[in-house]
């Protein structure tokens, strides 16, 4: 079987980046660093890159103050670090949600990460409609997936539901962390339960679950 990740030309090879996003908070310190880190760590064991614990933790090492800030870890593929950082504003009471036009592959195994290779995403986002501030895709089974910088929770009969890897999507820390500490469960996910859930969330580890509704 061929390895999509081991056919890389030297040029996809050279611009290739791990990405992790996370919260810097005054009070707590970087939020989830441990899970953000493993997840890196695990990404770049799979793509075959190399990954060093005391890099990327010298590359944090100069962040701190007395605001919440947007973190963004990267390493390129020869395992060298960037970080930059941005001021987080508050999150929005709740978010509006569509169904994007653009299908997701189940069995496509770059979606199990998180790296610059977000085309498909970025256009998403470009084209967001006014009054939009999140588009979820769909799998070409017809399922509920992701949305473009979050995934997907669901709250039915008192339970709260995500979306399973194999649906075709990114693991999400927050993700993660809320279905390793059983307050979340997976389960393959169509679209009409956005109308008639609980309630319905976007969520990732910098931001939280933030409250969403299906727009029109």
């Amino acid at each position: 079987m061929e390895d999509p990740f081991r056919d890389l030309t030297d040029a996809e090879l050279s611009a290739l980046e791990l990405i992790e996003t996370f919260r810097f908070d005054p009070a707590e310190g970087f939020v989830r660093l441990d899970r953000h880190l493993a997840r890196m760590a695990r990404s770049a064991r799979v793509l075959g890159l190399p990954f060093r614990l005391e890099a990327a933790q010298a590359a944090l090492s100069g962040i701190g103050g007395d605001q919440p800030l947007r973190v963004r870890l990267s390493m390129r593929s020869d395992g060298v670090f960037a970080c930059s950082t941005a001021p987080l504003a508050p999150n929005p009471p709740f978010w509006t949600i569509r169904i994007a036009e653009a299908r997701l592959s189940s069995t496509d195994p770059w979606l199990r990460h998180k790296t610059n290779r977000r085309a498909l995403y970025d256009a998403a986002r470009a084209a967001l409609p006014e009054g939009v501030d999140e588009l979820v895709f769909l799998n070409e089974r017809g399922a509920l997936c992701e949305g473009t910088i979050t995934n997907l929770f669901i709250e039915k009969d008192g339970r709260l539901l995500t979306p399973p890897i194999s649906c075709g999507l990114l693991p999400g820390v927050l993700r993660e962390e809320l279905l390793a500490t059983g307050k979340a469960e997976e389960a393959e996910l169509f679209p009409e339960v956005l109308r008639t859930a609980e309630a319905v969330y976007c969520g990732n580890s910098l931001r939280g679950l933030i409250p969403a509704r299906l727009g029109k």
